[in-house]
Protein backbone atom coordinates (compact mmCIF):
# COMPACT_ATOMS: atom_id res chain seq x y z
CA UNK A 1 0.00 0.00 0.00
CA UNK A 2 1.66 3.21 -1.15
CA UNK A 3 1.14 6.61 0.38
CA UNK A 4 1.89 10.20 -0.58
CA UNK A 5 3.57 12.73 1.66
CA UNK A 6 4.79 16.31 1.57
CA UNK A 7 7.56 15.73 4.10
CA UNK A 8 10.56 17.44 2.51
CA UNK A 9 13.19 15.62 4.57
CA UNK A 10 12.41 12.33 2.85
CA UNK A 11 13.58 11.32 -0.61
CA UNK A 12 10.82 12.43 -2.99
CA UNK A 13 11.82 9.66 -5.43
CA UNK A 14 10.96 7.01 -2.85
CA UNK A 15 7.56 5.37 -2.56
CA UNK A 16 5.87 5.07 0.83
CA UNK A 17 4.82 1.50 1.57
CA UNK A 18 3.46 -0.62 4.41
CA UNK A 19 4.22 -3.97 2.74
CA UNK A 20 7.26 -4.91 0.67
CA UNK A 21 6.15 -6.32 -2.69
CA UNK A 22 9.13 -7.05 -4.93
CA UNK A 23 6.89 -7.63 -7.94
CA UNK A 24 6.11 -3.88 -8.20
CA UNK A 25 9.73 -3.19 -9.14
CA UNK A 26 10.06 -3.24 -12.91
CA UNK A 27 12.72 -5.53 -14.41
CA UNK A 28 16.00 -3.71 -15.02
CA UNK A 29 15.30 -0.92 -12.52
CA UNK A 30 16.16 0.27 -9.04
CA UNK A 31 13.43 1.60 -6.76
CA UNK A 32 13.59 3.30 -3.37
CA UNK A 33 11.00 2.87 -0.64
CA UNK A 34 10.12 4.31 2.75
CA UNK A 35 8.75 1.36 4.68
CA UNK A 36 6.33 2.19 7.53
CA UNK A 37 7.31 -0.30 10.22
CA UNK A 38 5.79 1.21 13.43
CA UNK A 39 4.48 4.54 14.75
CA UNK A 40 5.92 6.83 17.40
CA UNK A 41 4.26 8.22 20.52
CA UNK A 42 2.45 10.92 18.54
CA UNK A 43 1.12 8.47 16.00
CA UNK A 44 3.60 9.48 13.30
CA UNK A 45 5.05 6.70 11.12
CA UNK A 46 8.60 5.54 11.65
CA UNK A 47 10.09 4.62 8.29
CA UNK A 48 12.96 2.42 7.13
CA UNK A 49 14.83 3.15 3.89
CA UNK A 50 14.79 0.22 1.47
CA UNK A 51 16.40 0.00 -1.96
CA UNK A 52 15.49 -2.75 -4.40
CA UNK A 53 17.35 -3.58 -7.62
CA UNK A 54 15.64 -6.02 -9.96
CA UNK A 55 17.49 -7.61 -12.83
CA UNK A 56 16.19 -8.31 -16.29
CA UNK A 57 16.11 -11.98 -15.40
CA UNK A 58 14.49 -13.43 -12.30
CA UNK A 59 16.62 -15.24 -9.76
CA UNK A 60 17.69 -15.19 -6.11
CA UNK A 61 16.91 -12.40 -3.65
CA UNK A 62 19.98 -11.17 -1.78
CA UNK A 63 19.27 -9.08 1.30
CA UNK A 64 21.95 -6.74 2.64
CA UNK A 65 21.24 -5.02 5.96
CA UNK A 66 23.15 -2.43 7.98
CA UNK A 67 22.83 -0.40 11.19
CA UNK A 68 20.95 -2.95 13.26
CA UNK A 69 22.77 -0.95 15.91
CA UNK A 70 22.40 2.79 15.41
CA UNK A 71 26.12 3.56 15.71
CA UNK A 72 27.28 1.01 13.12
CA UNK A 73 27.81 3.28 10.13
CA UNK A 74 30.30 1.59 7.79
CA UNK A 75 27.63 -0.67 6.33
CA UNK A 76 25.58 2.29 5.09
CA UNK A 77 28.00 3.40 2.31
CA UNK A 78 28.62 -0.26 1.45
CA UNK A 79 24.95 -0.55 0.52
CA UNK A 80 24.84 2.86 -1.13
CA UNK A 81 27.82 2.01 -3.35
CA UNK A 82 26.42 -1.43 -4.12
CA UNK A 83 23.33 0.11 -5.69
CA UNK A 84 25.30 2.84 -7.48
CA UNK A 85 27.50 0.24 -9.12
CA UNK A 86 25.00 -2.50 -9.93
CA UNK A 87 24.09 -2.93 -13.60
CA UNK A 88 20.45 -3.99 -13.52
CA UNK A 89 20.51 -4.89 -17.23
CA UNK A 90 22.97 -7.65 -16.39
CA UNK A 91 21.65 -8.52 -12.92
CA UNK A 92 19.91 -11.83 -12.34
CA UNK A 93 17.45 -11.70 -9.46
CA UNK A 94 17.03 -9.02 -6.82
CA UNK A 95 19.12 -7.10 -4.32
CA UNK A 96 17.25 -5.69 -1.34
CA UNK A 97 19.28 -3.20 0.68
CA UNK A 98 18.31 -1.80 4.07
CA UNK A 99 20.97 0.85 4.82
CA UNK A 100 19.51 1.61 8.27
CA UNK A 101 17.54 -1.11 10.05
CA UNK A 102 17.39 0.53 13.50
CA UNK A 103 16.01 3.89 12.39
CA UNK A 104 15.22 5.34 15.87
CA UNK A 105 18.67 4.55 17.26
CA UNK A 106 20.38 5.91 14.15
CA UNK A 107 18.50 9.21 14.38
CA UNK A 108 19.23 9.49 18.11
CA UNK A 109 22.93 8.59 17.60
CA UNK A 110 22.53 5.65 19.94
CA UNK A 111 23.42 1.98 19.64
CA UNK A 112 20.31 0.44 21.13
CA UNK A 113 16.63 0.80 20.39
CA UNK A 114 14.51 3.47 22.12
CA UNK A 115 13.77 1.19 25.10
CA UNK A 116 17.53 0.51 25.50
CA UNK A 117 17.17 -3.03 24.15
CA UNK A 118 19.74 -4.53 21.78
CA UNK A 119 17.70 -5.53 18.72
CA UNK A 120 20.32 -8.10 17.78
CA UNK A 121 19.62 -10.03 20.97
CA UNK A 122 15.84 -10.43 20.59
CA UNK A 123 15.32 -11.62 17.02
CA UNK A 124 12.90 -12.63 15.59
CA UNK A 125 10.91 -10.54 18.07
CA UNK A 126 7.29 -11.01 19.10
CA UNK A 127 4.13 -10.01 17.26
CA UNK A 128 2.38 -8.70 20.40
CA UNK A 129 5.42 -7.87 22.54
CA UNK A 130 6.95 -4.63 23.77
CA UNK A 131 8.17 -1.83 21.48
CA UNK A 132 11.51 -3.40 20.53
CA UNK A 133 10.05 -6.91 20.16
CA UNK A 134 7.32 -5.72 17.78
CA UNK A 135 9.83 -3.70 15.75
CA UNK A 136 12.10 -6.74 15.40
CA UNK A 137 9.17 -9.03 14.55
CA UNK A 138 7.85 -6.79 11.80
CA UNK A 139 11.28 -6.37 10.27
CA UNK A 140 11.80 -10.13 10.08
CA UNK A 141 8.26 -11.00 8.96
CA UNK A 142 7.76 -8.18 6.48
CA UNK A 143 11.23 -7.76 5.02
CA UNK A 144 13.64 -10.61 5.80
CA UNK A 145 11.13 -13.27 4.75
CA UNK A 146 11.62 -12.14 1.13
CA UNK A 147 15.33 -12.99 1.15
CA UNK A 148 17.03 -16.11 -0.18
CA UNK A 149 20.36 -15.01 1.32
CA UNK A 150 21.30 -12.43 3.94
CA UNK A 151 24.52 -10.48 4.48
CA UNK A 152 24.25 -8.46 7.70
CA UNK A 153 26.77 -5.64 8.13
CA UNK A 154 27.95 -4.59 11.60
CA UNK A 155 30.85 -2.82 13.31
CA UNK A 156 32.34 -2.76 16.78
CA UNK A 157 30.52 -0.95 19.58
CA UNK A 158 31.36 2.24 21.47
CA UNK A 159 34.94 2.33 22.74
CA UNK A 160 36.03 -0.73 20.76
CA UNK A 161 37.64 -1.52 17.43
CA UNK A 162 37.33 -4.56 15.18
CA UNK A 163 39.28 -6.31 12.53
CA UNK A 164 37.41 -6.97 9.28
CA UNK A 165 35.98 -10.35 10.17
CA UNK A 166 33.07 -12.66 9.44
CA UNK A 167 30.86 -14.73 11.71
CA UNK A 168 29.20 -17.74 10.13
CA UNK A 169 28.18 -21.32 10.75
CA UNK A 170 31.16 -22.95 9.08
CA UNK A 171 29.58 -26.42 9.35
CA UNK A 172 26.97 -25.34 6.82
CA UNK A 173 28.53 -25.51 3.33
CA UNK A 174 26.50 -22.59 1.97
CA UNK A 175 27.25 -20.11 4.74
CA UNK A 176 30.85 -21.27 4.81
CA UNK A 177 31.19 -20.45 1.13
CA UNK A 178 29.60 -17.02 1.59
CA UNK A 179 31.97 -16.32 4.48
CA UNK A 180 35.09 -17.36 2.57
CA UNK A 181 34.15 -15.14 -0.39
CA UNK A 182 34.28 -12.01 1.80
CA UNK A 183 38.11 -11.82 1.88
CA UNK A 184 37.97 -11.36 5.65
CA UNK A 185 41.05 -11.09 7.78
CA UNK A 186 39.45 -13.53 10.23
CA UNK A 187 36.50 -15.94 9.92
CA UNK A 188 34.89 -17.14 13.16
CA UNK A 189 32.74 -20.23 13.42
CA UNK A 190 29.57 -19.16 15.23
CA UNK A 191 26.31 -21.11 14.89
CA UNK A 192 23.39 -18.74 14.35
CA UNK A 193 21.24 -19.50 17.37
CA UNK A 194 21.73 -16.52 19.64
CA UNK A 195 18.79 -14.17 19.05
CA UNK A 196 20.58 -12.30 16.27
CA UNK A 197 19.17 -11.26 12.92
CA UNK A 198 21.43 -13.89 11.40
CA UNK A 199 19.92 -16.48 13.71
CA UNK A 200 16.38 -15.45 12.80
CA UNK A 201 17.20 -15.75 9.11
CA UNK A 202 18.81 -19.14 9.65
CA UNK A 203 15.64 -20.36 11.40
CA UNK A 204 13.75 -19.41 8.21
CA UNK A 205 16.24 -21.45 6.12
CA UNK A 206 17.86 -18.29 4.77
CA UNK A 207 21.66 -18.76 4.66
CA UNK A 208 23.25 -15.73 6.29
CA UNK A 209 26.53 -14.34 7.53
CA UNK A 210 27.52 -11.40 9.72
CA UNK A 211 30.31 -9.14 8.50
CA UNK A 212 32.04 -6.92 11.04
CA UNK A 213 33.11 -3.92 8.95
CA UNK A 214 35.46 -2.13 11.32
CA UNK A 215 34.77 0.53 13.93
CA UNK A 216 31.68 2.46 15.11
CA UNK A 217 30.63 6.07 14.49
CA UNK A 218 32.85 6.56 11.46
CA UNK A 219 33.36 5.81 7.78
CA UNK A 220 36.51 3.81 6.99
CA UNK A 221 37.27 3.69 3.28
CA UNK A 222 39.28 0.48 3.38
CA UNK A 223 36.69 -1.39 5.39
CA UNK A 224 33.87 -0.12 3.17
CA UNK A 225 35.74 -1.21 0.06
CA UNK A 226 36.36 -4.67 1.53
CA UNK A 227 32.71 -5.10 2.46
CA UNK A 228 31.58 -4.12 -1.02
CA UNK A 229 34.08 -6.45 -2.69
CA UNK A 230 32.88 -9.38 -0.60
CA UNK A 231 29.26 -8.83 -1.63
CA UNK A 232 30.29 -8.60 -5.29
CA UNK A 233 32.24 -11.84 -4.90
CA UNK A 234 29.17 -13.66 -3.60
CA UNK A 235 26.93 -12.28 -6.35
CA UNK A 236 29.41 -13.40 -9.02
CA UNK A 237 29.74 -16.84 -7.45
CA UNK A 238 25.95 -17.17 -7.20
CA UNK A 239 25.47 -16.21 -10.83
CA UNK A 240 23.63 -12.98 -10.03
CA UNK A 241 26.15 -10.92 -12.01
CA UNK A 242 29.08 -11.49 -14.32
CA UNK A 243 32.66 -10.81 -13.40
CA UNK A 244 35.74 -12.28 -11.79
CA UNK A 245 35.88 -13.02 -8.11
CA UNK A 246 38.39 -10.73 -6.39
CA UNK A 247 40.72 -13.10 -4.58
CA UNK A 248 43.33 -11.29 -2.51
CA UNK A 249 45.41 -14.45 -2.31
CA UNK A 250 45.48 -14.10 1.48
CA UNK A 251 43.75 -16.94 3.28
CA UNK A 252 41.70 -15.79 6.28
CA UNK A 253 42.59 -17.02 9.72
CA UNK A 254 39.79 -19.39 10.69
CA UNK A 255 38.77 -19.54 14.35
CA UNK A 256 36.87 -22.49 15.74
CA UNK A 257 35.48 -20.28 18.52
CA UNK A 258 35.96 -16.92 20.21
CA UNK A 259 35.19 -15.11 23.44
CA UNK A 260 35.70 -11.81 25.25
CA UNK A 261 38.08 -11.39 28.17
CA UNK A 262 36.89 -9.02 30.93
CA UNK A 263 38.44 -7.08 33.80
CA UNK A 264 37.77 -8.17 37.38
CA UNK A 265 38.71 -4.78 38.81
CA UNK A 266 38.28 -1.16 37.78
CA UNK A 267 40.90 1.38 36.78
CA UNK A 268 42.78 2.79 33.81
CA UNK A 269 43.09 0.08 31.20
CA UNK A 270 45.63 -0.24 28.43
CA UNK A 271 45.16 -3.09 25.97
CA UNK A 272 48.51 -3.94 24.38
CA UNK A 273 48.14 -6.14 21.28
CA UNK A 274 46.72 -4.82 18.03
CA UNK A 275 43.71 -6.21 16.20
CA UNK A 276 44.66 -9.32 14.15
CA UNK A 277 47.78 -9.85 16.32
CA UNK A 278 48.38 -13.39 17.51
CA UNK A 279 49.12 -13.88 21.20
CA UNK A 280 50.47 -16.81 23.17
CA UNK A 281 49.23 -18.19 26.46
CA UNK A 282 50.75 -16.12 29.28
CA UNK A 283 51.44 -13.02 27.17
CA UNK A 284 50.58 -9.74 28.87
CA UNK A 285 47.55 -8.47 26.93
CA UNK A 286 46.57 -5.53 29.16
CA UNK A 287 47.66 -3.48 32.14
CA UNK A 288 45.43 -1.86 34.75
CA UNK A 289 46.49 1.17 36.82
CA UNK A 290 44.65 2.98 39.57
CA UNK A 291 43.74 6.67 39.18
CA UNK A 292 47.06 7.68 40.80
CA UNK A 293 49.03 5.75 38.19
CA UNK A 294 50.00 2.77 40.32
CA UNK A 295 49.98 -0.58 38.53
CA UNK A 296 47.18 -2.74 39.89
CA UNK A 297 47.66 -5.82 37.77
CA UNK A 298 48.54 -7.32 34.41
CA UNK A 299 46.11 -9.43 32.41
CA UNK A 300 47.52 -12.48 30.65
CA UNK A 301 46.28 -14.37 27.62
CA UNK A 302 44.52 -17.49 28.94
CA UNK A 303 45.45 -19.45 25.80
CA UNK A 304 46.92 -19.03 22.34
CA UNK A 305 44.74 -17.04 19.95
CA UNK A 306 44.28 -13.99 17.75
CA UNK A 307 42.90 -10.58 18.65
CA UNK A 308 39.64 -10.11 16.74
CA UNK A 309 38.76 -6.82 18.42
CA UNK A 310 39.72 -4.84 21.48
CA UNK A 311 38.68 -2.16 23.93
CA UNK A 312 40.20 1.27 23.27
CA UNK A 313 38.44 3.11 26.10
CA UNK A 314 40.93 3.41 28.96
CA UNK A 315 38.25 3.94 31.64
CA UNK A 316 37.40 0.43 32.84
CA UNK A 317 34.94 -0.53 35.51
CA UNK A 318 34.92 -4.02 36.95
CA UNK A 319 33.62 -6.29 34.20
CA UNK A 320 34.79 -4.15 31.28
CA UNK A 321 35.82 -5.83 28.05
CA UNK A 322 39.53 -6.22 27.34
CA UNK A 323 39.75 -8.02 24.03
CA UNK A 324 37.94 -10.49 21.80
CA UNK A 325 40.11 -13.59 21.52
CA UNK A 326 39.73 -15.98 18.60
CA UNK A 327 40.88 -19.56 19.03
CA UNK A 328 42.57 -20.51 15.78
CA UNK A 329 41.68 -23.76 14.12
CA UNK A 330 44.95 -25.57 13.52
CA UNK A 331 45.07 -27.98 10.61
Amino acid sequence: MSQTSSLNYLDTEATFIEELDLSVVEPGTIQKFWFHIVSDGMGRPIHLPIIVARGREDGDVLGVTAAVHGNELNGIPVIQRLFKEVDTDNLKGYIVGVPVMNSPAFLNKRRRFIDQVDLNHIMPGTEDGNVSEVYAYRFVERIVKHFDYLIDLHTASFGRINSYYIRADLKDPVTRKIAMLQNGQIVVHKPASDGTLRGAADAMDIPSVTIEVGDPNTFQKGMIRSGLTGIHNFMIYQGMMEGEIDDTGMKPIVCKSSYWIYTDEGGILRVLPKATQEVKKGDVIATLNDIFGKRIKDYLAPEDGIVIGKNVNPVAQTGSRILHLGIIRRQ
